[in-house]
């Protein structure tokens, strides 16, 4: 005890210090990953069409992340009896160099990133950035399949080609359906007006895909929804922000209403992961400036720290 009979060392507090995804250590070395997670930012949005600001998304849910790093050890959920996150070996490796103006670059240097984590046995967990920067996680996976993408989200992301772009944010999930080592797409969430018109929807469900609304998702609920992904199958997950109701996630390019709530999205992840191996993760279009209030970005940060600690869970490491 000091004297005033506070105990020694630092408290620690989550506004004090450097602002790392969960205070999790930072290795700025992609050469010395020792970790089971790794955390990379990806702050490139020239793939938007409509409002930009995901390039700030990384720094904003680094920041929002520290609201659960209190300093003490994991996170106790009452409701699961289980301490997540305990001794859990995590680092956050810093953002892949992005180059204005320069999308094949960009996503060269994403690529570059996730393929050291790879190569370093962690698990990759990439904070977009908008939705194009699955592109480079995904190619990033060749030889290392196969895999299955669950997606979580408004738009299918599934446009071939727009006046000569395919590696913006409405191409992604047509550029993985092509990859001879993604087995198949679970899409959730895709409603109203989209930017993926009807020919999309047929090509994406000719070559795998299994797409559903919020409303189809609701009807059938989280546990039937995860039975409907193949036996088996291993996982990565590409969750957009604006899967969730502008309600509670107004911070991002291209809201539309009618989304996700928390805990419904959290009870689909957490079946999958009891279920499937799960080799990666990306968090994209979160857009601080849409929000003053932060609640977009502590969303995506609850979101993968509680997606985190129940794939290292499930995998009986933490």
């Amino acid at each position: 005890m000091s004297s005033h009979g506070y105990e020694s060392g630092r408290l620690d507090l989550p506004f004090v210090g450097i602002a790392t995804f969960g205070k999790y250590p930072y290795v700025q070395d992609w050469r010395a990953i020792d970790a089971d997670v790794a955390i990379m930012g990806a702050p490139f949005d020239a793939g938007t069409q409509w409002r930009s600001g995901a390039r700030f998304g990384p720094r904003s849910v680094r920041e929002a992340s520290t609201l659960f790093a209190f300093g003490h050890a994991g996170a106790y959920d009452h409701e699961d009896d289980v301490t997540y996150l305990d001794g859990a070996k995590i680092v956050d490796v810093g953002d892949a160099d992005i180059i204005h103006t320069d999308t094949i670059g960009s996503h060269a240097n994403i690529e570059k990133g996730v393929r050291a984590i790879l190569d370093a046995g962690a698990m990759p967990v990439v904070i977009g950035g908008d939705h194009s920067i699955n592109i480079p996680c995904i190619v990033a996976f060749e030889g290392r399949g196969p895999i299955h993408i669950v997606q979580i989200d408004a738009h299918l992301d599934f446009v071939d080609e727009r006046h000569g772009v395919r590696h913006g944010h409405g191409n992604p999930m047509r550029r993985a359906a092509e990859r001879d080592y993604v087995t198949g797409l679970t899409q959730v969430g895709i409603r109203n007006v989209s930017s993926t018109a009807k020919e999309g929807y047929e090509s994406a469900r000719a070559m795998g895909s299994d797409i559903l609304s919020v409303r189809q998702f609701r009807e059938i609920g989280a546990a039937a929804m995860v039975d409907r992904i193949p036996a088996g199958a291993s996982v990565y997950f590409t969750i957009d922000i604006d899967a969730f109701d502008p309600s509670i996630a107004a911070g991002t390019g291209t809201p539309s209403h009618g989304g996700f709530l928390y805990y419904e999205i959290l009870e689909f992840i957490a079946g999958i992961v009891k279920h499937h191996p799960v080799v990666g993760l990306d968090l994209v279009e979160v857009a601080p400036d849409y929000d003053p209030s932060g609640s977009t970005q502590i969303l995506a940060a609850q979101l993968l720290l509680n997606t985190i600690g129940r794939i290292l869970h499930a995998k009986g490491q933490k």
